[in-house]
C-alpha cells in the first residue's frame, strides 16, 4: 500500500526542501507545477534521475485545475483526422482508469443528440466504431444507439424537437487540481524535491549552456541557486515568457486560448448521463460533477494576464445561449453555482482560430542544457512528460533508461479496490456514512488512512466544514499538513472545489478553513484575517469580471484583486 508519509508536502518538509535545493546538485530541474511539470518530474525521478520541481505559485493553479476535467481521446480530433493523437490519448485513458489512477479516473457516458435524419447516424457511428476499435471500449461500455424516445427517457431535459435520436458513448473524467497534486506527491514519493512558492528569477549558464536556476520563496524573499545538468521548461502558458527569461531563442511559440466553464446544481438539468453538443466552432459538453454539472467550454484568443484569465458576461451568455438550444427548461444566470475561465497552451499555427490549432505538443532543445515543452492535452501529460525527459538526454550524464511510468500506478492507487469494498467497515470504524467514505476514497484512493488518521482524538475533524458540507474539517487540515497548501486560495480553489461548488464560493467557510490551516502552518489571527480577506477580494473581483461586456474590462475587474502570493513577479511580456 502507498505510504503517503513519504511524499509528505507540509511546512517543516518544505524547509528542507529549501536547503537541498541550494546545497544538491541536480541531473533536472523541472519549472512548472502543472500536469506536465509534475509528470516529468514522476517521470524523471522513476528513471533515476535526481530532480527538482519548482513553482512559482500552487501546484495546478493554472491550467491544470481549470480544464474540462476530462480524461477523452478527443472525438472530434476524428474529424481533423488526427488519428495519432485520438489513439494515443485513449491509450493514456485507458492507462488511467485500469493502473496508474484508478481512485481518481472514473467513466463518465456520454449523449450524443442526433439532429440530421439519413446521413448523421452511420457518419457519427463510423467515427464512433473508429473511436471504440482504436481503444475507446476497452474497459469501458462501447456505443449505444437509441431512438428519440429511447434518449428523451436518459435525458427529460431535452426538448422533444431537439434530436431525432441520439448515440452513447463513454469517457473518463477527475479533478484534474487533485490528479496533478497526486502525480507531484508521486514524484516526491520516488525522491523528487518538490517545492511551491518558488519563482524561477534567472537561470545559471556555463559558458553557452545553461546549468541551473536561480530561485526566489516568494513567501519570505529568500534566493539560492539550483545546479543542474539540464533545465526543462513545463510552463505551459508561460513558455515564451520562460524562455524570453532565458536568453535562448525559442523553437516554437505558444498562444493562449481561453476556455470558460459554467456549474450549475444537477438537479437543474434531469439527466442520468452527460451531453456533448455541437456548436458552429467547436463542442459543447455538459459534464456530470458529482451533485453538479459543468458547462463548457469556450474558445476564445487571450493577450491579458496569464494568471488570472477571466471570464466576462459574453462568455456566460455563449455557455447559456448554447445548452438551452436543447433543454425543455432553460439554465439562467441565476442557476449558476460557479464559474471558472482557464489557459490552454496551444502551438501557434498559421490558422488565427484556436479550436483549429493543433493539440500535438512540440519539445525541443532550445540551447545547450535547456528544454522546452508545449501544446499538448492534459489526458497526453504523461506521453509529453516522457518526451521531455528523453530530450534532456543529451545533456545528462551516464546512460539513460526508458521512461516506465506507464508501470507506476499514482499514489493511492494500490489497495484501493480492496478498500472499495470495505467501504461499510471503514464506514462504521471511523463513524462516517458510507457515501462519504466513497467520497473520500475517490479523492484520496488508499491514503485516506493517513487523512483520517489527522482526527484521532479530534473528532470534531470528522464533521463537515461549515458552509461546505461535500467536504470535512480533517481535509483542510491535510492540505496543509501533507498536500503543500499554503494559502487559504489553495485549498477552497484546488485541494478543494468549494469555489466552484457553492454559489457562495467559500466566502461563507473561508474563515472556518483558514482557522484549520493557520493550527498546521501556525499563522496568528492577523493572518488568519489576511488570508480570508484577500479570498474574499478575490472572489469578489471574479464576480464582477463576470459582469464584464469584454476581456479587457474583465481582466481590469479581476486584477483588481490582490494576489494571495504577492511576490510572485510576473515576466516581461
Amino acid at each position: 500500500m502507498a505510504d503517503g508519509s513519504l511524499a509528505r508536502m507540509g511546512p517543516e518538509h518544505r524547509e528542507e526542501a529549501w536547503q537541498r535545493l541550494g546545497s544538491d546538485t541536480f541531473d533536472l530541474v523541472v519549472i512548472g507545477g502543472g500536469v506536465v511539470g509534475a509528470g516529468t518530474a514522476l517521470d524523471a525521478a522513476t528513471r533515476g534521475l535526481r530532480v527538482a520541481l519548482v513553482e512559482a505559485r500552487d501546484l495546478a493553479s493554472g491550467t491544470s485545475s481549470r480544464s474540462s476535467k476530462l480524461f477523452h481521446g478527443g472525438l472530434r480530433y476524428l474529424e481533423q483526422l488526427e488519428f495519432s493523437l485520438v489513439r494515443e490519448a485513449l491509450r493514456e485513458r485507458e492507462l488511467m482508469l485500469t493502473k496508474i489512477a484508478p481512485h481518481l479516473v472514473k467513466p463518465v457516458s456520454f449523449l450524443y443528440p442526433l439532429t440530421h435524419r439519413f446521413w448523421e447516424r452511420p457518419y457519427t457511428a463510423a467515427g464512433l466504431l473508429l473511436y471504440d476499435t482504436m481503444g475507446g471500449a476497452r474497459s469501458v461500455p462501447g456505443q449505444k444507439h437509441l431512438t428519440r424516445a429511447g434518449a428523451l427517457r436518459m435525458v427529460p431535459a431535452l426538448k422533444r424537437d431537439a434530436l431525432i435520436g441520439a448515440i452513447r458513448y463513454y469517457d473518463a473524467q477527475a479533478d484534474d487540481a487533485r490528479h496533478t497534486l497526486t502525480v507531484a506527491r508521486t514524484a516526491a514519493h520516488y525522491g523528487a524535491v518538490v517545492r511551491t512558492s518558488t519563482q524561477v528569477v534567472d537561470f545559471l549558464r556555463e559558458a553557452d549552456r545553461v546549468s541551473g536556476v536561480r530561485v526566489r520563496d516568494v513567501e519570505d524573499g529568500r534566493e539560492t541557486e539550483v545546479n543542474a545538468q539540464a533545465v526543462i521548461n513545463c510552463t505551459g502558458v508561460w513558455t515564451d515568457e520562460l524562455q524570453r527569461l532565458s536568453g535562448s531563442r525559442g523553437r516554437f511559440r505558444v498562444r493562449a486560448s481561453k476556455g470558460v466553464h459554467i456549474v450549475v446544481p444537477r438537479d437543474r438539468i434531469v439527466a442520468e448521463t452527460g451531453l456533448i453538443l455541437r456548436t458552429e466552432k467547436s463542442v459543447l459538453f455538459v459534464i456530470p460533477w458529482r451533485n453538479h454539472w459543468i458547462v463548457g467550454t469556450t474558445d476564445t484568443d487571450w493577450n491579458l494576464d496569464l494568471a488570472h484569465p477571466a471570464a466576462t458576461r459574453s462568455d456566460i451568455d455563449y455557455l447559456l445561449e448554447h445548452v438551452n438550444q436543447v433543454l425543455a427548461t432553460p439554465l439562467t444566470h441565476d442557476d449558476i453555482e460557479g464559474v471558472y475561465a482557464g489557459l490552454r497552451p496551444l502551438l501557434a499555427g498559421e490558422s488565427e482560430e484556436t479550436s483549429k490549432l493543433s493539440r500535438e505538443h512540440a519539445v525541443a532543445r532550445v540551447a545547450p542544457g535547456l528544454v522546452a515543452i508545449a501544446g499538448g492535452k492534459y489526458t497526453t501529460y504523461r506521453v509529453m512528460a516522457a518526451d521531455a525527459v528523453d530530450a534532456a538526454a543529451v545533456d545528462l550524464s551516464g546512460r539513460l533508461q526508458p521512461s516506465i511510468t506507464d508501470r507506476v500506478p499514482l499514489l493511492g492507487a494500490d489497495g484501493y479496490y480492496a478498500l472499495v469494498n470495505q467501504t461499510d467497515q471503514l464506514a462504521s470504524r471511523y463513524g462516517l456514512h458510507p457515501y462519504r467514505v466513497r467520497h473520500l476514497l475517490d479523492r484520496y484512493g488508499s491514503l485516506v488512512h493517513d487523512v483520517l488518521a489527522m482526527a484521532e482524538g479530534r473528532p470534531e475533524l470528522l464533521r463537515p466544514l461549515p458552509a461546505a458540507p461535500d467536504y470535512l474539517r480533517v481535509e483542510v487540515v491535510y492540505a496543509a499538513s501533507h498536500e503543500g497548501a499554503l494559502h487559504l486560495e489553495d485549498v477552497l480553489t484546488r485541494r478543494t472545489r468549494i469555489s466552484i461548488e457553492y454559489p457562495h464560493r467559500g466566502v461563507d467557510c473561508a474563515e472556518a478553513a483558514a482557522r484549520l490551516m493557520g493550527e498546521v502552518l501556525g499563522w496568528d489571527d492577523a493572518t488568519i484575517a489576511h488570508e480570508v480577506e484577500v479570498y474574499q477580494a478575490r472572489v469578489q473581483a471574479e464576480r464582477e469580471s463576470q459582469d464584464q461586456p469584454d476581456d479587457q474590462a474583465a481582466d481590469a475587474s479581476r486584477a483588481a484583486a490582490p494576489e494571495a502570493r504577492p511576490n510572485v513577479s510576473e515576466p516581461v511580456r
